[in-house]
C-alpha cells in the first residue's frame, strides 16, 4: 500500500526504526555489570519521553545482523539523533553497533482523500505483536506516467489492502533524504495472515513498477527490558 506525496504539511511527524546488533564480547560481561548496562540504557529511552516516544522489538533470530529494533517517533530530527548519541555511550549501548536505519516524515497521501484507521497507525496508543519494516522505492517509468494511470494502479493496491483490515500500515517518506522514497511498516497479530498480504499484493499492476523493497526486517513486540534481556 505505497504511495507518493509531493503536498507539504505542517507538523509532520517524523519516524524512524533503528536495529542494534550487540557485540559478542557483551554477554561475557559479568551479569551485574550487564544489568546496570541494560538499565541504564532503559533509563535513557524513557527519559526522552515524550519529546520522543519508543516502541520497542527484538529481532533476535529474525535478522542475523541485529538484536533489537526501536521504532521512534517524534517531530525533531535533531532530537532523535541527540537520543541515539546517547543511547551509544551508555550501558549496553556501548556495546551495540547501528545496523539497519529506515527513518523519513508522514505526509499526506495523493492517492486518498481520507486516511482509514488502518492507514494511521502511527498514531495508535497500541502495538501489535509483530512488525515488518522495509525500504520501498519506485521505478523512474512509475512518475513518467500520467496521475490517472497511477492512481488506477492504487486503487487496484489498496483495495486489496484494505481487504486485511487486521493489518496496519505505516508509510514514510524518505525522498530526498535516504537511498530509499520510502520507509513501510505493517503491524499485524498473524504473521502468516501478512504473509497472504503480501502475496496478493505481488500480484497486482503496479508490481510492476517496484524498484527496490529490502532488506526486510521483522520484529517481536517487546518491553524495552524484556527485548534488552534476550540480548544477555
Amino acid at each position: 500500500m505505497s504511495d507518493e506525496s509531493t503536498t507539504a504539511t505542517p507538523a509532520l511527524q517524523f519516524a524512524q526504526y533503528l536495529c542494534f546488533k550487540a557485540d559478542d564480547e557483551w554477554r561475557r560481561l559479568p551479569q551485574a555489570k550487564r544489568e546496570a548496562g541494560r538499565e541504564a540504557f532503559a533509563r535513557v529511552v524513557e527519559e526522552a519521553a515524550p519529546e520522543i516516544t519508543t516502541y520497542s522489538y527484538s529481532t533476535i533470530g529474525f535478522k542475523s545482523d541485529a538484536d533489537l529494533l526501536l521504532w521512534r517517533k517524534g517531530f525533531s530530527p535533531d532530537a532523535m539523533q541527540e537520543m541515539t548519541a546517547q543511547l551509544l555511550q551508555t550501558g549496553i549501548g556501548v556495546y551495540f553497533r547501528p545496523t539497519h536505519s529506515l527513518f523519513g516524515f508522514t505526509r499526506v497521501s495523493t492517492y486518498t482523500r481520507r486516511l482509514t484507521a488502518q492507514e494511521q497507525a502511527i498514531d495508535e496508543a497500541q502495538r501489535k505483536q509483530y512488525l515488518v519494516v522495509y525500504p520501498f522505492s519506485k521505478t523512474t517509468e512509475w512518475y513518467l506516467m500520467s496521475k490517472e494511470a497511477r492512481q488506477g494502479m492504487m486503487n487496484e493496491h489498496m483495495r486489496i489492502g484494505h481487504s486485511y483490515a487486521d493489518v496496519s500500515q505505516v508509510l514514510l517518506y524518505a525522498t530526498g533524504l535516504d537511498d530509499q522514497e520510502f520507509v513501510v511498516a505493517y503491524e499485524t497479530n498473524d504473521l502468516a495472515r501478512f504473509q497472504s498480504l503480501v502475496i496478493d499484493l505481488r500480484d497486482t499492476e503496479a508490481r510492476r513498477y517496484t524498484l527496490r523493497d529490502t532488506p526486510i526486517i521483522t520484529a517481536v513486540h517487546k518491553p524495552l527490558r524484556t527485548a534488552l534481556a534476550m540480548i544477555g
